[in-house]
C-alpha cells in the first residue's frame, strides 16, 4: 500500500523553495521583431532609465541580494534541522510498510503527520518573513534612489522619463541609469538586514 503521507513529507522538504521572488520562474522567450541596432536623433526632454539595472547593479543591491540569499539559508537550516527526526521516521516507515496492516500504515501516518505540521508551519512562516525582509530592502533602496533620480532628471534636462526595458529599440542616449548608479554608490553601499518577524500564521 503507498503511503501519501510520503508524499507531503517530500513537499516539505522543498517548501523553502518558494522564498524565491515571485517571477523568477523562466519564461520562454518571444522572437525579436524589431532589428538590432536603431538609432536616429535624441529626442529632447525624453529620458531613459532601466530600474532593474539599478536594483541590481548598484553596490547596494548587491550587498542587499548577497544578505537575503544568507538569510534564506539561514531560515532553510532551521527548518531542515526541525524537518531531519521527521525525515528519519518518515524512512523507518518506508521500510517496515511491507510488513504492516493498512490499519498500522495509517495510524502511524497520523502520529507523523502530527509532528510534520509544526515544521510545515514554520516552513510557511520562514517564507513570508523572508518575503517582507525582501520587499522592505526594496523599499530602503527605492527611497535612496528617489531623490538621485530626480536630480539625474533634472541635469539632464528630461520632461518625460521611461523604463528603458520597455522600449524596443531607438536612441538611448539620453539614459540615466548609469548616473544614478554611480551617485547611489557614492551614497550608499549597504545597510542593516535582519530577517522581519512575524506572527506565525492563524491558518488551521
Amino acid at each position: 500500500m503507498a503511503c501519501k503521507f510520503f508524499s507531503t513529507a517530500t513537499a516539505v522538504a522543498a517548501s523553502m523553495l518558494a522564498l524565491a521572488p515571485a517571477g523568477a520562474q523562466a519564461q520562454g522567450s518571444v522572437p525579436s521583431i524589431v532589428p538590432a541596432g536603431l538609432g536616429g536623433p535624441i529626442v529632447p526632454g525624453v529620458c531613459l532609465i532601466s530600474r532593474d539595472a539599478v536594483l541590481t547593479s548598484s553596490k547596494v543591491a548587491v550587498y542587499a541580494s548577497e544578505r537575503i540569499r544568507q538569510i534564506t539559508a539561514e531560515a532553510q537550516a532551521e527548518v531542515d534541522a526541525m524537518r531531519k527526526p521527521v525525515d528519519a521516521q518518515v524512512a523507518a516507515l518506508r521500510a517496515q510498510a511491507p510488513k504492516m496492516t493498512p490499519q498500522q500504515i495509517r495510524a502511524q501516518e497520523q502520529a507523523l503527520s502530527a509532528k510534520l505540521a509544526p515544521v510545515q508551519a514554520l516552513a510557511e512562516q520562514r517564507r513570508r518573513e523572508v518575503e517582507k525582509t525582501r520587499i522592505d530592502a526594496l523599499a530602503t533602496i527605492s527611497a535612496q534612489v528617489q531623490p538621485l533620480v530626480a536630480a539625474a532628471y533634472g541635469q539632464k534636462g528630461c520632461g518625460l522619463l521611461f523604463d528603458r526595458n520597455s522600449l524596443l529599440g531607438g536612441n538611448f542616449g539620453n539614459d540615466i541609469t548609469a548616473a544614478v548608479v554611480t551617485a547611489l554608490d557614492g551614497k550608499i553601499t549597504s545597510f542593516a538586514i535582519q530577517r522581519a518577524t512575524l506572527p506565525a500564521s492563524t491558518k488551521p
